[in-house]
């Protein structure tokens, strides 16, 4: 920042005050504008909470080694409350017409991870450390701690919105996009399709509702039959786990799948293997096979370290997105309802 304009001059007089007030504003705005992410940058709470990742991580560590779902779970939460919207964590906000209410949501998990590492922070820095940053420390540290150390920094300052939507949840990819509507929607947030397939990368863990599943077997694109890009000895497999008239002791809505069968407790690259069997259990997965640079950057996630890589750098990019920062949104006490 040039500050030589509002000093005194060779000739002994000072630039008028309205001047010297003009040019700092713009060179405020120039510093705000270049600034990573809005607001954002890596130890935001330093200052004022400087024990905040690390309360965050040793809740999610505890929780993580009695829960090995722990970190698909939370995964998907991170990406269901940034993905619309932005990381706001407006999907933690109860009620009815909440994005929480919305079918895509109703089955999030681990929102009592979130809940505990927050009601540590308030108890430590109260009115401090907002819930959307909460979600985002949370998500880094549950797929970190099999590796026992941090795999991407969590740029912080998020602020939580005052408001949710149901109708924002319509923003999420559906299951059954194909590839250009799918690589659109990632590209509508700047996200290109390096990251679509990066960020594919986190069905390594956790699991689908049979809900979501059911259309590839027995009502593909509405014309019934199979998706004839599903391996058929795993479409077998499949309707045996989600079949078309379920138990009447359950639903083939409530059933669950392993999106990496046998991998879906660690993070690796053998999703990518999976689809390239094509045993990916959603649409999305089998259609990152039906785009060039997407199946050329499917074999190059086959290795660990450039998967890692840019999974972290993918990452990143969708917790920048959308966020609110400064004194816009609040800091919200519990993370379900507005103060």
């Amino acid at each position: 920042m040039h500050m030589a304009a509002c000093t005194r001059t060779s000739t002994g007089s000072n630039k008028p005050p309205s001047l010297c007030l003009l040019l700092l504003v713009h060179a405020l705005l120039l510093a705000i504008a270049s600034s990573p992410a809005g607001g954002l940058q890596v130890g935001f709470y330093q200052q004022t909470c400087p024990q905040a990742e690390s309360i965050v991580r040793n809740v999610t560590w505890a929780r993580a080694a009695a829960d090995p779902s722990l970190a698909g779970k939370l995964l998907r939460l991170y990406f269901h409350d940034c993905f619309p919207q932005g990381c706001d964590a407006s999907v933690l906000l109860d009620g009815r017409g909440t994005e929480k209410a919305a079918p895509p949501n109703q089955s999030l998990g681990g929102l009592d991870v979130v809940d505990a590492a927050k009601a540590a922070l308030e108890a430590a820095c109260p009115g401090t450390v907002s819930c959307a940053d909460v979600v985002a420390l949370a998500t880094r540290d549950a797929v970190s701690f099999q590796f026992r150390r941090s795999l991407w920094q969590v740029e912080t300052g998020r602020r939580d919105n005052r408001f949710s939507d149901e109708a924002h949840a319509t923003d999420l990819p559906s299951p059954e996009f194909v590839f250009p509507l799918l690589r659109d929607s990632f590209a509508k947030r700047g996200l290109g399709v390096r990251d679509l397939v990066a960020l594919s990368g986190a069905h390594t863990l956790g699991h689908t509702d049979c809900q979501f599943v059911s259309p590839r077997l027995y009502t593909f694109q509405g014309n019934g039959g199979v998706d004839p890009f599903i391996d058929p000895s795993y479409a077998r497999e499949l309707m045996r786990q989600c079949p078309a008239t379920p138990p009447p002791s359950s639903s083939s809505s409530s059933g669950k799948v392993a999106l990496d069968p046998g991998s879906e407790f660690t993070f690796d690259t053998s999703y990518y293997a999976t689809i390239k069997a094509n045993r990916g259990a959603l649409h999305t997965d089998s259609v990152l096979l039906h785009d060039d640079e997407a199946a050329r950057l499917v074999d190059e996630m086959h290795d660990q370290g450039k998967f890692l890589t840019a999974f972290a750098a993918s990452i990143q990019k969708l917790g920048a997105f959308g966020v609110i920062t400064g004194n816009k949104g609040e800091i919200r006490r519990n993370c379900h309802v507005v103060n």
